[in-house]
């Protein structure tokens, strides 16, 4: 949870000196998204693609694959620079590495704006704004949303819960995943911005095995992670990794719950 504009912009900087370990160990998003996003949005070859908070090009190479003209904001230098590495056979795709918020728009509009796990990290006050100028009128918002839901190895994420609890004193007590279903469906904001038809939203849940060395370097991308003091992340890190290792032969699935919300501009 993002609790204040300070936290937002402290805690999304942090990525950026993870960035070889973000590529690495993240994963990327299933087909599925990427060709509906296409479909519902009305995308064909060349359609131009501004996307937002890029990273290092999880969502940016799929949409490229697909013949899109591709314009990729990433505000970490290293996260771009790694982005053009991955995106490199794909000479329609450009990386820029700028803030959303500051960058200029160009004067020709985008057909559609995509944010995969990143909308939240812009602010709040211009991110629904800016994205409906960049776009041309009948162009598609399209935000892409990573949840952790309850299943997998799911008894793993309930023992979890106590190591967390011992190193991160800001964790809520008895904290659970919630089940897939009630994660709700939001689009009150781009609602109350009058400036989009009513939203679309597709859902996808999938699972990912992970053995202890690779799910201790995935939970080293998460920004909440990263911002704690290096004894108690190191600490938690070692607790996590005893855990799977003794209670689950070394190997823990995770689900994710993936959600694809698409807003035409009116």
């Amino acid at each position: 949870m993002i609790e204040s504009a300070g936290d937002r912009v402290l805690r999304r900087r942090t990525f950026d000196a993870a960035a070889a370990r973000y590529d690495r160990a993240r994963p990327g998003y299933p087909a599925a998204v990427i060709d509906d996003l296409g479909t519902i949005a009305g995308l064909g070859p060349g359609a131009r693609v501004l996307e937002l908070g890029a990273g290092t090009g999880k969502a940016t190479v799929p949409l490229a694959a697909r013949g899109y003209t591709v314009v990729a904001i990433e505000l970490g230098p290293q996260l771009a620079a790694v982005a053009r590495q991955n995106l490199a056979a794909f000479p329609r795709a450009e990386v820029v590495c700028a803030a959303f918020e500051d960058w200029p728009l160009p004067a020709s509009p985008f057909d559609a704006v995509v944010a995969a796990t990143a909308f939240a990290w812009i602010d709040p006050a211009v991110r629904v704004v800016r994205s409906a100028a960049a776009l041309r009128g009948g162009g598609s918002l399209a935000t892409i949303g990573t949840h952790h839901v309850a299943g997998g190895t799911a008894p793993f994420f309930v023992e979890v819960q106590s190591c967390y609890e011992r190193w991160d004193p800001t964790t809520p007590p008895g904290l659970r995943l919630p089940r897939p279903a009630a994660v709700p469906q939001d689009s009150a904001e781009l609602d109350a911005s009058g400036l989009f038809e009513p939203a679309r939203f597709r859902r996808y849940e999938w699972d990912v095995a992970y053995r202890t060395d690779e799910y201790v370097d995935l939970l080293q991308t998460y920004s909440g992670h990263l911002a704690m003091p290096q004894a108690a992340r190191d600490g938690l890190l070692g607790d996590i990794a005893r855990l799977i290792d003794r209670g689950y032969g070394g190997r823990i699935v995770k689900r994710y719950l993936t959600e694809l919300r698409i807003a035409r501009r009116r």
